[in-house]
């Protein structure tokens, strides 16, 4: 199954913002429900404690992607005489404020977020950590996602890519399941709003929407050996970079990851 670079309706800036929210929103739930990206906690891990990093930076974060869960499962090397704990910071184009604070309230604020419209591409750099990215790579072209590696790499930042989404029927016919619970699931999603069940149950735009760009998302997947081929052609000699599939369970989601990080720095990968 070749790769295409469709367009996704939702990241498009014509796209409304209240119905965008309403879609970061469901993924949101999806993620807090399933916890797909659950797995890849040591990947992450190894990362935060090679490079001895006490931030992360979440590039194109939705709704707030899969941190509230991974963020109990991480923490940080402390360093004597430094403050405890890990800050993640969520950040996105467009970002879904309303989402952002409510996350940063169910995690007692060890989530925090940037207000303003932060570029994958330039992320500034008084934004610091380890830069992540989870089901939102494959939004971007290959000279996109040449642009974000290198970004991190000028900066001098590890990076971690990582993405549920794959180009196999079984992973699309997901997607059908997944915006049918939509119908079931959407008066429980938190915060509650009338607006949201207007647009999912009496005109059904956000499903719509969502299994579009959903079958789209699988399709504009990298496989491992294109993200090899994208990381041939960065300006990053002094750069490790590892690249692969995670799954440590029969029948549980195979995770795509890249993880990038400083010779320097070498992480053991498990």
């Amino acid at each position: 199954m070749l790769r295409v670079q469709f367009i996704e309706l939702h990241e498009q800036p014509w796209f409304p913002s209240s119905l965008r929210d309403g879609i970061t929103d469901a993924l949101q739930f999806g993620f807090n429900l399933f916890k797909i990206y659950s797995p890849i906690a040591p990947l992450l891990q190894s990362a935060l404690d090679s490079t001895r990093s006490r931030s992360i930076v979440d590039l194109c974060s939705g709704g707030g992607g899969p941190w509230l869960d991974l963020s109990r499962k991480l923490q940080s090397r402390k360093l004597v005489g430094d403050p405890p704990g890990l800050q993640i910071w969520l950040t996105d184009k467009y970002p879904n404020l309303r989402a952002f604070e409510n996350v940063r309230t169910v995690s007692e604020n060890h989530i925090a977020f940037d207000p303003g419209s932060v570029d994958a591409m330039k992320v500034p750099l008084e934004l610091k950590g380890l830069r992540t990215m989870f089901t939102s790579f494959h939004h971007f072209s290959p000279e996109g996602a040449r642009a974000i590696l290198q970004n991190a790499v000028d900066a001098g930042e590890s990076i971690g890519i990582f993405e549920a989404t794959r180009r196999a029927p079984s992973t699309i016919g997901l997607m059908f399941a997944w915006v049918l619970m939509l119908f079931v699931c959407t008066p429980w999603i938190r915060p509650f709003r009338w607006s949201r069940l207007l647009w999912t149950i009496l005109v059904p735009v956000i499903p719509l929407v969502l299994l579009f760009d959903g079958v789209v998302s699988c399709l504009r997947t990298y496989r491992p050996q294109e993200l090899r081929e994208i990381v041939e052609k960065l300006a990053a000699n002094e750069y490790q970079w590892e690249i692969g599939e995670h799954s440590r369970a029969t029948g549980e989601v195979a995770i795509t990851y890249l993880i990038g990080y400083p010779r320097a720095c070498v992480p053991e990968i498990h």
